[in-house]
């Protein structure tokens, strides 16, 4: 078995691929910190055990991991490495609950056509982009021509998230759908 790396926009972050191995089914899972591992997944909550993890992002078949700024990524990489190819290698599980809740906002039969035509957008069009670099971007909200997008894995603390959302997303959402005016970050709860 094989794990390779890319780099990320985001020098914090780099994206572990482990070569023909699915992570998450669908969507995403994020964990910030030990304690939100300690209840989902033990692959995680291993990860953040080594010195100078500090966010994880599980997609299909990567893991985006966010270091500390104080470490290099040639001191954590080989363990990095070590620990996802041991689980994978003994077939230990991945999530302590299979049916666990992945971050993939769905539509719901609540939404207005507006928000329904953005999530669809984001689902189609953005989220496929993102993942490439390791993150992701679920929808939060739509109100009074603001679309509210939480950002995951790479992006979140990416230097150039900014440009990405405003050039890149805000733009296309106005093209298709004349209702949004601005896009916005927020932080997940």
């Amino acid at each position: 078995m094989f794990i390779r790396t890319e780099n990320t926009p985001n020098p914090s972050t780099l994206k572990f691929i482990p070569d023909g191995k699915v992570i998450v089914e669908n969507g995403t899972v994020e964990f910030k910190n030990q304690k939100q591992a300690s209840t989902k997944s033990p692959l995680a909550l291993q990860l953040f055990e080594i010195k100078g993890i500090k966010a994880l992002l599980f997609g299909y078949d990567f893991i985006t991991i966010t270091k500390a700024d104080n470490i290099e990524w040639q001191q954590i990489k080989a363990e990095i490495q070590a620990t996802i190819m041991d689980f994978f290698v003994i077939g230990k599980p991945i999530f302590y609950d299979q049916n666990k809740k992945n971050d993939q906002e769905q539509s719901n039969e609540n939404d207005n056509e507006i928000v329904k035509q953005i999530k669809e957008l984001i689902e189609i069009k953005v989220r496929p982009a993102v993942a490439m670099d390791g993150g992701d971007i679920i929808f939060h909200s739509f109100e009074d021509g603001i679309v509210k997008l939480i950002l995951k894995g790479s992006c979140s603390g990416c230097p150039s998230s900014t440009i990405t959302l405003k050039n890149g997303i805000e733009n296309m959402l106005k093209h298709y759908i004349p209702e949004v005016v601005a896009v916005e970050q927020v932080e997940d709860e």
